[in-house]
């Protein structure tokens, strides 16, 4: 049986990407003030930062609710497919719930938890793409997935600590120290989990060169098939950058860059760089 990919919005995939692999996005719910709006169709990462100019607060997320994941996973299994169907972690948001549900009432339809965010979870998803291009079963794409998910190494470094602190991830005396101090914090997702881990000081282009090259070098447990630059509002010759420091370490058949969702917005706020892969053990 043919297989459709699904993925919710928080993939963080490039419209290119998403044409080229056929993959099906069912978005989150961005609450801005009042108003409700579709991850991506109706609300961009420009949108959460004339909001949070304007009201000093951020937006909130929620998941799309299980009536959503129905109808979507019965149009396609009414297309004759079989569906894998891939969330952001399940310690983020009630999706992977939601979906859950959704799949048992509809059937025929392989949920995989990401343990991850943004393109942490896209590496999984084109995991899955390729997987199915290459005849794989659905069951067979949602077992290789799950285990793909425990390998993926995702961080990122964030500029300024402003819409951590907004959303109440730090408190005000940090936040203040912090920027006193010009520290730039290095967030990891690690067991489906946001963490804070080391602090770099400084400028943030410098920053960014650090944290790339500590992240690559001496390593001989990552996969060279693809990495995600995926970044908010950077400026395009630092990504250039961190492209040519990617290319000192490693050869990567893909080095994708993409522009971080609503999601990784709302978290980190503007100047915020990660590199995403996958490691071979």
């Amino acid at each position: 049986m043919k297989v459709k990919i699904i993925s919710d919005s928080t993939c963080d995939l490039s419209p290119e990407i998403i044409e080229k692999y056929d993959i099906a996005i069912l978005p989150l719910y961005v609450n801005l003030g009042e108003s409700t709006c579709k991850d991506g169709l109706e609300v961009t990462p420009d949108d959460i930062y004339s909001y949070v100019d304007e009201c000093g607060k951020l937006p909130s997320t929620s998941a799309p609710n299980i009536g959503d994941f129905a109808d979507v996973f019965s149009y396609w299994r009414e297309q004759g497919y079989e569906i894998v169907h891939f969330n952001i972690s399940s310690d983020f948001s009630s999706s992977y719930r939601n979906a859950c549900i959704a799949a048992e009432e509809v059937g025929g339809v392989y949920v995989v938890d990401s343990r991850n965010l943004s393109t942490g979870q896209g590496l999984v998803v084109l995991t899955g793409t390729e997987m199915a291009q290459n005849g794989a079963s659905a069951q067979e794409i949602q077992n290789a997935c799950n285990e793909v998910a425990g390998k993926v190494e995702a961080s990122f470094v964030v500029d300024s600590i402003d819409y951590l602190h907004k959303g109440g991830r730090c408190s005000a005396i940090a936040a203040l120290g912090a920027n006193l101090l010009k520290l730039k914090p290095c967030i990891e997702v690690i067991d489906g989990k946001m963490t804070p881990s080391k602090k770099y000081r400084g400028n943030i282009e410098r920053v960014i060169l650090s944290y790339v090259k500590e992240r690559l070098s001496g390593r001989d447990d990552i996969s060279t098939n693809r990495i995600f630059i995926t970044h908010t509002r950077c400026n395009p010759d630092i990504v250039k950058q961190v492209k040519a420091a990617i290319k000192e370490h490693f050869d990567f058949d893909e080095i994708l860059e993409t522009t971080a969702g609503c999601t990784v917005t709302s978290h980190c706020g503007p100047n915020t760089l990660g590199i995403l892969f996958i490691r071979s053990k």
